[in-house]
């Protein structure tokens, strides 16, 4: 069961959630530019610079901290995002590797 901010539990991370969410070329880059991060990096979700409204922005973080492949935290008024990395790979080995392969738009 999801906890109160809607992050999935290890074992409730989806194969088919985490591609859905994969499949948009913008998350995709969020996961891919985290994946190229230290590990345990945060961003706010701003910081990603995507060409998108506010609400668009919410919804894309919303889908992929609802697959599992984010955690985010509140920071004082914005939110910050980082990579689940070891819940993910833990699931899914390699599939990080392979995100973070891409190469950049």
């Amino acid at each position: 069961m999801p906890d109160e901010e809607g992050h999935p539990a290890v074992e409730e991370i989806e194969l088919g959630r985490v591609l859905s969410a994969l499949a948009d070329p913008l998350r995709r880059r969020v996961v891919r530019e985290l994946a190229n991060e230290p590990d345990a990096t945060a961003r706010t979700c701003s910081s990603f610079g995507l060409p998108v409204s506010k609400a668009t922005l919410t919804h894309h973080f919303r889908t992929l901290r609802e697959a599992g492949l984010v955690r985010q935290v509140d920071r004082g008024n914005s939110r910050m995002a980082s990579l689940r990395r070891a819940d993910v790979e833990r699931r899914f080995p390699g599939l990080l590797d392979i995100v973070a392969a891409e190469p950049q738009d």
